[in-house]
């Protein structure tokens, strides 16, 4: 059964082009002109994946979900950036939850091999259905985070900065890695998005625990939690 793309692309010429060649290459495409057309097809529809041009908005939306709408949050969204888009409208496009950023002018190729490149990591079953590091639980079908049983809303990149990092609880991720993994980047950036989640997942947290979580190992990146702290987990 081939796989369906969402193609959110106002401009008639390359929406008609992108359009053509993806079915060519046996996608089956449903086009969408505005925000909320966007929204109603990926509802309806449930894609595979977006192709998205520079509406973040839609982005963010999708990704955050809305009460009564019931499409996928986990869908992947790709972004083709406007020809004069520059490094903070990438990292903007990354913060509000794409999966991947094609610059414009684009080589179709290109784009044809990032399309397959993300669909393929989304396929790809989760190793645990339900993570658990210290007071922490999460249910990944349901992207559900408890905290000493009280429930913990997240926007999408912090939830799966979180993730990532209850996967090895005691690791330190460089931020080179959690810029790949979890924003998408293909190489080493200056930026401080992850800084910048990691402060704002550490204060939601505090909120509901006195345990220290989200860990800065300077120079380095990132931990989610002491080595002591998940001994003493294990012994209870």
């Amino acid at each position: 059964m081939s796989q369906a793309l969402l193609l959110a692309q106002p401009e008639e010429g390359v929406g008609s082009f992108l359009e053509r060649h993806l079915a060519d290459d046996g996608y089956q495409i449903v086009r969408a002109d505005d925000e909320e057309a966007t929204l109603e097809l990926a509802e309806r529809v449930r894609p595979d994946l977006v192709l998205l041009a520079t509406e973040l908005d839609v982005c963010r939306r999708l990704r955050d979900g809305e009460p009564g709408r019931s499409w996928d949050r986990r869908v992947p969204v790709i972004v083709l950036g406007d020809q004069e888009a520059d490094a903070v409208d990438r990292v903007r496009a990354f913060d509000r939850g794409c999966d991947d950023y094609v610059s414009r002018p684009f080589h179709y190729d290109e784009l044809l091999a990032r399309i397959r490149a993300v669909l393929r990591r989304s396929d790809a079953p989760f190793p645990d259905d339900v993570l658990q590091a210290g007071e922490i639980v999460i249910d990944r079908p349901t992207r559900c985070v408890t905290v000493a049983g009280r429930l913990l809303p997240l926007p999408a990149k912090e939830y799966g900065l979180l993730v990532r990092l209850a996967t090895a609880p005691t690791h330190v991720f460089a931020k080179e890695d959690l810029l790949r993994d979890v924003w998408g980047y293909r190489s080493a950036a200056r930026t401080r998005t992850v800084d910048s989640h990691a402060c704002r997942l550490r204060r939601r947290l505090a909120e509901l625990t006195e345990t220290p979580y989200i860990l800065n190992e300077w120079g380095v990146g990132y931990r989610l939690m002491l080595p002591l702290l998940a001994e003493r987990a294990v012994a209870r």
